[in-house]
């Protein structure tokens, strides 16, 4: 059978410098399953792989929507679908590697997701319903037509609620009835990486200092001369929103940056929601306390396709 690599964990974790040595090592070509990489032109905020790291091995999945497009999980999950494939028949090793969950778990789990095109009439309306204080208000509705979409929706989270209303709206289907699942064509082993929280706060705050000297207000500046606006999906990203506060003069710089590094700690909490240690499907290894090898022994007993 067909095998694929998957890497999950926060934000980070160091899941991109794993996957790059393993792909070295191992033939593999790397897919991105982070849902910011996907846009163009944004390279510092979003943390991805340098043009060099992307010589080293071939990336799929990455800077192939502009930050004005409504970039779906359906028109995900369909590339990433088709380069696993692709990569499959070229007998090397696909390896998954992100940290959004609905990404990762699309095509894992085979999920079936609604093809149902944005309607941007009623998704305008719906936003500017819970600019006014109606966010608590639209989770309610989804809550009392899908209650099982409404559970696995995170109440803060406005955008995936307003996606689950417009298919409702659209469909006249519950959400959750359209998210049919079905066993991919391959056989799957998954990494999960992990670190106690004051290591992976550590990390992130690096990581923002980081971002922020190798120039993230300049690329912001850039990506608003070209004429895109805060009002975008792509630019309502953490990093992006809080500069952009900055660019206004609605924060200081400082203030930013606190911000930046407060809503990532808040990401990689929510994001072990997504991947969860004790889900038997994930192998965890602590990132503090595990070398390579000790990844690679049952990796190998998966690739020979031995008993794990």
């Amino acid at each position: 059978m067909n095998r694929l690599l998957a890497i999950v964990g926060p934000t980070c974790v160091g899941k991109s410098r794993l996957a790059l040595r393993l792909a070295q090592s191992l033939g593999g070509e790397i897919i991105n399953a982070d849902s910011r990489q996907v846009y163009r032109y944004m390279d510092i905020g979003t943390a991805k792989p340098t043009p060099e790291e992307r010589a080293l091995v071939p990336h799929h999945l990455i800077d192939i929507a502009s930050p004005d497009e409504n970039f779906s999980l359906a028109q995900y999950q369909q590339l990433a679908l088709k380069a696993i494939g692709d990569i499959q028949q070229r007998d090397k090793l696909p390896i998954v590697v992100g940290g959004s969950g609905q990404y990762v778990w699309s095509v894992l789990e085979g999920w079936g997701v609604p093809q149902v095109a944005p309607d941007l009439e009623f998704r305008q309306s719906l936003e500017e319903r819970a600019a006014r204080g109606g966010e608590e208000e639209l989770y309610d509705e989804l809550a009392s037509i899908d209650p099982l979409a409404a559970q696995r929706i995170d109440p803060r989270n406005v955008r995936r609620t307003i996606r689950a209303l417009e298919v409702y709206q659209e469909t006249e289907t519950p959400f959750s009835q359209l998210q049919r699942k079905e066993a991919p064509p391959f056989s799957t082993f998954i990494i999960g990486l992990t670190a106690d929280r004051e290591e992976l706060y550590r990390r992130i705050d690096l990581r923002v200092d980081r971002m922020i000297e190798q120039g993230l207000v300049e690329e912001v500046k850039r990506l608003v001369s070209r004429g895109f606006n805060f009002n975008m999906p792509a630019m309502s990203g953490i990093g992006y929103r809080q500069i952009g506060h900055f660019l206004r003069g609605e924060l200081t710089l400082p203030g930013a940056i606190q911000q930046i590094k407060f809503e990532t700690h808040r990401l990689a909490r929510q994001q072990y929601t997504w991947f969860q240690l004790q889900d038997t499907r994930i192998k965890w290894f602590d990132i503090q306390s595990t070398a390579d090898a000790q990844i690679m022994a049952p990796l190998n007993r998966f690739l020979r396709g031995s008993n794990l």
